[in-house]
């Protein structure tokens, strides 16, 4: 694409506006309808792109009049917020009451909208490009929906972007194969016999097994590298110190280099609460939360991003860990 020139002035005050509307007025997962409106009406105003509405997420296509013959490419942004409130005060802080885009989506979706003004600009552009705007990033729900869609076209290669702190300002940031760890959580919950406390014999209390999943999870991530098994969440009981607790439960967030592997890592865990359970006398559930499959990037499209990042005089940096 080309550098920022008179043109172009008035799209970057248009998109930093925008991006500052989206900061101003964040949305959660699943619930970024108004978002969603007003990146297409961005879109529908500073360039002539196809927008088709898919629910909760929507594309823009983008189709030159003379193409080259090669295979559409994809670039994809998200919209949602996260449940937490805003604390830096700035002139476009966001009006919802613990909501707050401190992921940086706004500035994602903003940016992948600016694509779209540029592409019409561009002469070199010469293949279809779909800019995938996707939904409930933040729950790991919105991807699944966005890359079916991807399955059924002939797109050839899918290219995003994450903000990240820690690095030099407008560096470029890439690194080959894993890039985000698999993850997922994992709810166990424990149901067993209220009892008075004075007579816990007379129920099943889940503390004792509650208290030996953590454990286990702790040794599971210590038998192999490149596992993490973190407890997130305990509970069990109230504050009532006549009450031998009948239910409780355990939350872990699973985290490995690679699909196989934290499904494995899920398999043992569902295997060992099955154990305690039986041991004593408690049935158990589980619940899958926030499931991410493995980010591996394709080593071809790693080269081409290191390339024109290149091209346009960018800092290029390769990611030391994913």
């Amino acid at each position: 694409m080309n550098t920022i020139d008179d043109k172009t002035a008035g799209l970057w005050e248009a998109v930093t506006a925008l991006r500052h509307e989206l900061h101003r007025n964040p949305e959660l997962s699943g619930q970024e309808s108004e978002t969603k409106k007003r990146l297409m009406a961005f879109i529908r105003t500073q360039s002539h792109l196809k927008i088709v509405n898919q629910g909760d997420w929507f594309y823009a296509l983008y189709e030159p009049a003379e193409q080259n013959g090669e295979a559409p490419v994809a670039f994809r942004a998200d919209m949602d917020a996260l449940p937490v409130p805003e604390t830096i005060a700035l002139p476009y802080g966001s009006v919802q009451p613990n909501v707050a885009h401190k992921c940086g989506h706004d500035g994602h979706a903003a940016a992948l909208a600016a694509l779209a003004a540029l592409l019409e600009s561009d002469p070199q552009v010469r293949r279809p490009v779909y800019l995938i705007f996707q939904a409930a990033e933040e729950t790991g729900k919105g991807g699944k929906p966005c890359a079916d869609f991807l399955s059924e076209t002939a797109v050839s290669a899918v290219y995003a972007c994450h903000n990240l702190s820690g690095y030099p300002e407008g560096a470029v940031m890439v690194r080959d194969g894993l890039t985000q760890c698999a993850s997922t959580g994992l709810l166990v919950t424990f149901h067993g016999e209220r009892a008075h406390a004075g007579t816990p014999e007379d129920g099943h209390n889940p503390a004792a097994a509650i208290a030996e999943l953590a454990l286990f999870a702790n040794q599971l991530q210590a038998d192999r590298g490149g596992r993490l098994c973190t407890v997130v969440y305990m509970q069990e009981g109230h504050l009532d110190f006549g009450i031998s607790p009948g239910d409780g439960a355990i939350g872990l967030t699973l985290r490995t280099t690679s699909d196989d592997d934290l499904a494995a890592m899920e398999r043992a865990l569902r295997l060992r609460a099955g154990q305690l359970a039986g041991s004593f006398g408690l049935r158990t559930d589980f619940t899958v939360y926030d499931p991410f499959p493995a980010t591996v990037n394709d080593p071809q499209c790693a080269a081409a991003v290191r390339q024109a990042a290149a091209a346009l005089g960018l800092t290029v940096a390769d990611m030391p860990e994913p």
